[in-house]
């Protein structure tokens, strides 16, 4: 399987990239945006790349960062969920907001992607919801690397359900709740409750 190319760009399209590896061209897809973060053509680049080979192809879709990969893989974990819808919402959100709208169980933010339903997007911050919360929410001065690392504990995940249905009840987005009280989450005292998180989170989103 191949895992990373590091090369030359040497040709982009819409969806698509074509990198050369000493002489050999490899197609590649990605979301668009790792396709705008590319280089100009003839310059160096590395991508992360996840392979799905099939009866009568071998795909390769390549990523700007593990992060978006590792989005990428559970996206296709879910039923109905194919890679070019997978790559569509990575070209709508970023890894980060589309975290967000997972553990917010904002499936509208979702549903913006082209070729995403309302059952599909249901189905995705349901089926991921427990998947994606383990990223989000860290502990202060700890920061994860992939989507498995570092899980949240019941107490965080009870603050953070609790302090986003308050900001919720007052008129926010529930991605822009939950990204405000993943961001002070990280400035407070380890341990801090809603009454302390629900203020600091508004004023965070006040500063938007």
């Amino acid at each position: 399987m191949i895992a990373k190319l590091k090369g030359l760009v040497d040709s982009t399209g819409e969806d698509w990239a074509v990198i050369d590896v000493q002489g050999v061209g490899y197609l590649v897809s990605g979301s668009s945006r790792t396709l705008m973060a590319l280089p100009r053509i003839g310059e160096a680049v590395a991508l992360h790349i996840e392979t799905i080979v099939r009866e009568d192809s071998l795909s390769l879709f390549g990523f700007a960062d593990v992060q978006e990969r590792d989005l990428f893989r559970l996206l296709t974990s879910v039923q109905g969920v194919g890679a070019k819808v997978a790559l569509a919402i990575l070209s709508t959100l970023s890894p980060a907001d589309l975290q967000n709208a997972i553990a917010a169980q904002d499936k509208t933010a979702v549903a913006r992607a082209k070729g995403v339903g309302p059952k599909v997007a249901t189905r995705i911050v349901t089926e991921l919801k427990d998947k994606v919360t383990g990223l989000v929410f860290q502990p202060k001065g700890v920061r994860a690397t992939s989507v498995a690392d570092a899980p949240a504990t019941d107490a965080d995940n009870s603050v953070v359900a609790d302090a986003v249905s308050a900001l919720s009840n007052l008129g926010y987005k529930p991605m822009d709740a939950h990204a405000a009280v993943a961001k002070v989450l990280g400035d407070l005292d380890e341990g801090a409750d809603v009454s302390a998180v629900v203020p600091a989170a508004l004023k965070e989103l006040s500063a938007l």
